[in-house]
């Protein structure tokens, strides 16, 4: 499906999004981009940005504006988004909102649509115990929804699976309360300009992407 458009996921952690982004990006053939996988690249490489941002992350707090932004915006002048692009886990504020839309204009591009995924919090804190990451990687797995072939190895290279210090139960507890606080506002902004489209997220992976797409298919008049 040959199209140019640039979309956002939103949605509170645990909710499926490095998932159904990852799914999307391959059916329209266009970059997913993790703010998470630029913090742990940079974190890996302790570079300066990534020095800041990490204990920011340890903690389950949101990284400064200014951090993230500058990743993304470097991201974002790669060849391969030239056609589009798909945000995970950016913007998480609605400065960070403000921002990117400031961006994109310099980029003579505009967002098309805000992907909201719906989870409830009980099934946040559910899912969220269950996760595991790849020490060598950063493949991330479920013990329901995504687990690996052979339990506590990486599918894809073989490294070790483990918890993440943000995937204890308090560091989980944090993270929702953050979100709370801090980006469910930008439900509202998104909805104020008619941009959001609300996807239950409490089905199965291969329906919430079913959803998504024909709301995607819907947006382009297919």
């Amino acid at each position: 499906m040959e199209m140019a458009i640039d979309l956002v996921l939103l949605g509170p952690p645990g909710a499926g999004k490095g998932t159904q982004a990852e799914l999307l990006s391959d059916w329209l053939d266009i970059p997913a981009v993790s703010t998470g996988d630029l913090f742990r690249k940079a974190m890996a490489e302790s570079t300066e940005l990534g020095v800041q941002a990490k204990g920011y992350i340890e903690r389950g707090d949101l990284v400064p504006d200014e951090v993230t932004v500058g990743m993304v915006r470097e991201r974002l002048t790669n060849s391969d988004c030239d056609e589009g692009v798909i945000l995970d886990g950016f913007p998480r504020t609605v400065p960070q909102a403000d921002a990117l839309e400031a961006l994109l204009v310099d980029m003579g591009r505009r967002l098309d649509a805000a992907l909201y995924i719906e989870v409830s919090r009980d099934e946040l804190l559910r899912r969220l115990g269950e996760r595991w990451t790849c020490r060598e990687c950063g493949e991330v797995y479920h013990e329901i929804y995504d687990p690996p072939e052979q339990e506590g190895v990486c599918d894809k290279c073989g490294g070790e699976l483990y918890q993440r210090s943000d995937d204890t139960p308090e560091a989980q507890e944090q993270r929702v309360k953050v979100y709370l606080e801090q980006t469910a506002p930008l439900y509202d902004y998104y909805a104020e300009d008619g941009l959001l489209i609300e996807i239950d997220g409490e089905q199965e992976i291969d329906a919430v992407q079913q959803e998504i797409r024909e709301a995607i298919s819907r947006l382009k008049g297919d």
